[in-house]
């Protein structure tokens, strides 16, 4: 049931994010094991240094209503993010969905995971039939008009980048690990390595001194790794100390002088 009132203007009287949830009965099932690991490691690598931590929102296959005409409609990113001051549902409630008219933040980036099936849609080749929805290179361009969208074929490890310049996507440069993003701080390449002991190349963040962000696991094993080394340094100070006691001793009875 919609969430109307009388005293609500139309644009809040339409559907909000508890009438469009994300899961919905037909849909064709869930994503394959890259599809839930790849937006995983793009989650726990983005960390935009100039935004606080509650004005950071990313989500990986969740429906993102973006047309308040037709309200139903809706694409699912396989990965996106919106920067900027986000609703706070009571603290309490996450998200069923992303639902743009509700939340007033459209995203600022974009990733698509391309599938055999759906690369001519997240390309933009698919051509639009009479009363269907836009694909998502049209949303995402003309309607959402996000900044940044990023497309990475694993199957050929193809990543690619585009810009939104003059209303258009444009291809951007990709240099050094990646695509740097100076608004967020934030770079963007393909990183060789394992990720939950998967060895591949993975896209994942980095910094501007073209660091690989950690994942909080990673981080974790630097502190404990950092612990045991100042541990070990402090062991060694102390049998440092001890045989240098040892030595002052033997040399206190060497010159006659006893201190038992």
């Amino acid at each position: 049931m919609y969430q109307i009132s009388p005293n609500l203007s139309p644009r809040q009287a339409l559907p909000t994010m508890y009438d469009l949830p994300s899961e919905e009965i037909g849909d064709p099932g869930l994503p394959d094991e890259f599809h839930l690991l790849q937006p995983e490691l793009l989650r726990d690598t983005f960390r935009p240094p100039n935004y606080p931590a509650d004005e950071v929102f990313t989500a990986s296959d969740l429906n993102l209503y973006y047309d308040l005409r037709q309200s139903q409609w809706y694409k699912r990113p396989d990965w996106f993010a919106v920067l900027g001051p986000l609703r706070h549902y009571d603290q309490q409630n996450l998200r069923l969905s992303y639902v743009v008219w509700q939340e007033g933040v459209n995203p600022l980036i974009a990733i698509e995971l391309l599938s055999p099936g759906t690369e001519k849609e997240d390309l933009g080749q698919m051509l639009r039939e009479i009363n269907q929805p836009p694909n998502k290179w049209t949303v995402y361009e003309q309607i959402l008009r996000i900044p940044y969208y990023f497309v990475f074929d694993r199957y050929t490890d193809t990543f690619r980048a585009f810009g939104l310049m003059m209303n258009r996507y444009q291809p951007l440069t990709i240099e050094g690990p990646g695509v740097w993003l100076e608004d967020i701080q934030l770079g963007l390449g393909l990183w060789q390595g394992s990720y939950q002991n998967r060895e591949r190349l993975w896209l994942r963040w980095y910094d501007r001194g073209g660091n690989w962000l950690l994942t909080p696991a990673e981080l974790e094993q630097e502190r404990a790794k950092h612990e045991e080394q100042r541990a070990e340094q402090e062991r060694q100070r102390a049998d440092l100390a001890e045989a240098e006691i040892v030595r002052l001793k033997q040399l206190l009875q060497r010159s006659g002088i006893n201190l038992d």
